[in-house]
């Protein structure tokens, strides 16, 4: 594993010292001020005093701080995919601009991107009435696509857009991964899209397995190039910097129960262990083409 592309940047604390070995980049005074959203003045700055130091490949903190994935994606360049595992679409086009649950607009409004796609959506936004706020625009138009599990959902519901099941999205994503043939991707994995016995989050989980998130990296692998890509999701304890900030983001988590810190970080630390070398390895001979 190339550590030199590679970069853990620290949050909020939600990895324990320097996971895998990377090297770590201490933006914690940050965390507070872009936890689940933030005002453009303040993201803008935040990327302004970063961007020259992050790497191809990031590794940082709570699923509340995924929207930065679209800042992450400004740096490429040439034409590129967006592959997203997340648990949640990330489509909302409300505002606030900036904020974990509408990153996905911001990254398509990039010229690069050609096209986003997010894979393994388990909870109840991709349905009718809480999707009435989702990019749709987007999606009619093929810039989008939303591949939300439909195996819980009535007969009618399976027929939805983008739907998989357990049994069919495997064979989904290879075709999915077919078409991207020669092609340069950008894989960003929030880790709420994996069942619970996997990963400790803040936010409701998914129902990939570790097992099948390898398997689609290594899909993926063969057929087109992964020239950068993210890790995030990790739990962490909430701090916010902005009291509207802090009710907007308590209102929308889901209430969970979690088990002590000790066994989320171990829990969190064996599962990007495998994951991690599956992603960055992915890009052996490639170079982010800034």
């Amino acid at each position: 594993m190339d550590l030199s592309s590679s970069l853990h940047v620290d949050l909020d604390g939600a990895w324990r010292d320097e996971p895998l070995g990377l090297p770590k980049l201490d933006a914690r005074e940050w965390g507070p001020q872009l936890r689940f959203s933030g005002p453009p003045r303040v993201v803008e700055k935040f990327y302004r005093e970063y961007q020259p130091r992050l790497a191809p490949f990031l590794l940082y903190g709570s699923g509340d701080f995924h929207y930065l994935t679209a800042l992450w994606l400004r740096r490429i360049k040439e034409p590129i995919t967006l592959v997203s595992f997340d648990n949640h679409p990330d489509w909302d086009i409300r505002p606030p601009k900036w904020a974990c649950g509408g990153w996905v607009n911001r990254a398509l409004e990039l010229p690069q991107v050609r096209k986003g796609t997010v894979w393994g959506c388990g909870n109840f936004e991709c349905w009718w009435p809480h999707n009435i706020f989702g990019n749709h625009r987007a999606e009619r138009a093929g810039k989008l696509e939303v591949h939300p599990w439909a195996d819980n959902r009535p007969r009618q519901d399976r027929q939805r857009r983008g739907a998989i099941l357990r049994e069919n999205w495997r064979e989904r994503f290879d075709q999915f991964a077919r078409s991207l043939a020669g092609s340069d991707v950008y894989v960003t994995i929030d880790l709420d899209c994996v069942r619970a016995e996997e990963a400790l989050t803040n936010w409701e989980n998914g129902r990939f397995t570790i097992v099948d998130l390898m398997w689609a990296l290594e899909q993926l692998r063969h057929s087109c190039r992964i020239v950068a890509g993210d890790v995030c999701g990790a739990f962490s304890s909430p701090v916010y910097a902005r009291w509207k900030q802090k009710f907007a983001s308590e209102w929308d988590h889901p209430k969970l129960r979690h088990p002590s810190i000790e066994q989320i970080r171990r829990i969190n630390q064996a599962t990007i262990e495998m994951l991690w070398p599956a992603l960055q390895g992915a890009s052996a001979g490639h170079k982010l083409p800034v």
